[in-house]
């Protein structure tokens, strides 16, 4: 049977600027430059826009997909007629967590037009929320639209703020164009990348000679260039902090971190989640020898008591916030310092440590704040830095089956052991798969054993090919073999066999018509993560008495545990 290939839905258009108010643009573009927010003037439901100006990524992203728009149809979708209805600045939080605001703005006779603000983040938490979602959650598809190429931060109070600027502005280009500085015609919109809410001068007002409107915008287009130059800096942040070596992983966060925040020390250190300690990985600057691998325990001194509370701590002056000053032989050249937890899925992974900042400075929230923009960039780096680790670790301890290369039962147990602890701690599903190949021993007997490792090897790339790349194939014991879905719901695993069972029934094996079924074949035991079977054993066990079940009912089939 052939199968019908599925088209990819076309992007949403996301902007139609020919229908745009003649002036507007320019005057759009450079308050959402200068504020680093995003802007979209509208004319009823959208996508899309009239005028899109410095557009928040993950909007972008989500708008622009025909399975995820709909999502936003309650928010931005509904904005004009927010608007309409208030007659004023009507302000909401959509489902991503993103502050925005929509008001009326008449600047073209005969239309009814309006403009949404903001679209930023003003806590880190809601932007954990968010990147959970988009690296392990329901929105994992919309990881290929790029949604962290230009996330935007801001305080509550910069968003009343661009709403005042935008009312003035409608005010103003009713009766005249907004003024240009010599020799340039429109600028250009914020470049791609996150920006950061600071404090913006306000925007020009009729009643000002034309040199001190003209000294304002070059003020205006200064700030602008400061923020593309940030936005630059952040862009590809996550792209140079990555690595397949886990230490020029670490060597690469502290690195970039330490100039971003102007640090002329840093220290990075990870949680070792077996003995509760933090490990130094990377620093620099340190003048006293601090030898990698150093651990500090839960609760000891600055970055463990970090690692306890979970929440960063910026100190201006450590003998004002009645700490005990460093031993003087570390020489540092300032009193203040930030200690940050990196966290992901709820967990602390480590912690990054910036002190000594550049001409003598205290850091204060605004260095915060940029912390909070690279924090979940970082905790994917380190994340994925912690599993390269561990792989080198397991390699020295011989994981890997020579016949099938799949990964053997020692790792699997290592990786049930922590995956079975994460489900509990974070209420996270987990399923687990056992798997036989039907009357293998038919097989080896008929055709030799050569030709029967032969098809454990076809069987072992069957299922290597059907799974995710978050998935655990192992070779069990004989014939059977193991699969690991962590944060899998039972729904997901069901689909996720049947792709497998379909693929070893449809693939040829060199002596397949010998068997009993005609073909080689699975049966496939389900078991997951709940109340009573909550154990590696219990789960293991559970998984293998439903593939019993499913050899009983005749093989080449799924039967799922039921706890009776």
């Amino acid at each position: 049977m052939t199968k019908k290939s599925l088209k990819s839905k076309p992007a949403i258009v996301q902007e139609d600027p020919e229908n745009a108010p003649a002036g507007w643009a320019p005057v759009q573009h450079l308050l959402a430059g200068s504020s680093g927010l995003s802007i979209l003037l509208i004319e009823g439901r959208q996508p899309p826009a009239l005028v899109v100006s410095n557009n928040n990524s993950i909007c972008r992203a989500f708008q622009s997909s025909p399975d995820h728009v709909s999502l936003c149809d309650p928010y931005c979708g509904d904005a004009h007629w927010r608007a309409m209805s208030s007659g004023g600045v009507a302000r909401y939080k959509c489902h991503a967590g993103l502050q925005c605001f929509t008001m009326p703005v008449q600047i073209a006779n005969g239309r009814t037009l309006a403009v949404i603000g903001g679209r930023a983040f003003v806590s880190g938490a809601d932007y954990r929320v968010m990147v959970e979602r988009l690296r392990a959650g329901d929105l994992k598809e919309l990881l290929a639209s790029e949604p962290f190429s230009n996330v935007i931060f801001a305080e509550p109070a910069k968003l009343d703020q661009l709403a005042d600027r935008l009312q003035k502005a409608a005010r103003q280009i009713k009766g005249e164009t907004y003024p240009l500085p010599a020799n340039q015609e429109e600028p250009a919109p914020l470049a791609a990348g996150n920006a950061v809410a600071l404090q913006a001068p306000a925007l020009p007002v009729p009643s000002k000679s034309p040199s001190d409107l003209q000294r304002e915008i070059d003020q205006l287009r200064d700030e602008l260039e400061y923020r593309s130059h940030l936005a630059e800096s952040l862009r590809h942040f996550l792209e140079r902090i990555s690595s397949t070596d886990p230490q020029k992983t670490y060597t690469a966060i502290l690195t970039n971190s330490k100039d971003l925040l102007l640090a002329e020390r840093a220290s990075l250190l990870v949680v070792d989640e077996r003995a509760n300690e933090l490990v130094l990985k990377a620093s620099v600057g340190l003048n006293t020898q601090i030898s990698e691998g150093a651990r500090i325990r839960l609760g000891e001194g600055v970055a463990g008591g970090v690692l306890e509370t979970g929440r960063a701590l910026v100190v201006e002056n450590i003998e004002n916030a009645g700490m005990e000053p460093a031993p003087a032989e570390r020489q540092y050249k300032t009193k203040s310092f930030i200690s940050y937890p990196i966290r992901i899925g709820g967990r602390t992974i480590g912690v990054l440590n910036v002190t000594d900042k550049s001409g003598g400075e205290k850091y204060d929230d605004v260095d915060l704040s940029l912390l909070d923009i690279i924090g979940p960039q970082v905790a994917l780096a380190l994340e994925r830095a912690e599993w390269q680790e561990r792989a080198k670790e397991f390699q020295l301890m011989s994981i890997t089956d020579p016949l099938t290369g799949l990964l053997n039962r020692r790792y699997l147990q290592e990786r049930m052991n922590e995956e079975v602890n994460r489900s509990k701690r974070y209420d996270y599903p987990m399923s687990f798969l056992m798997i036989d190949v039907d009357d293998f021993k038919n097989y080896n007997d008929l055709n030799g054993h050569q030709a029967g490792d032969q098809a454990l090897q076809i069987t072992a790339h069957c299922l290597k090919v059907a799974l995710r790349s978050a998935d655990v194939a192992c070779r069990y014991g004989g014939e059977e073999f193991g699969i690991l879905l962590p944060q899998t719901p039972a729904n997901e695993a069901i689909m996720i066999a049947e792709r497998m069972r379909q693929r070893v029934a449809e693939t040829v094996y060199p002596h397949g018509k010998s068997q009993p079924l005609g073909g080689v074949t699975i049966s496939i035991g389900i078991s997951i993560f709940y109340k009573h079977v909550d154990t590696p054993d219990r789960i293991i066990a559970a998984a293998d008495r439903a593939l019993y079940n499913a050899k009983s009912k005749g093989k080449n089939r799924i039967e799922f545990y039921q706890d009776s």
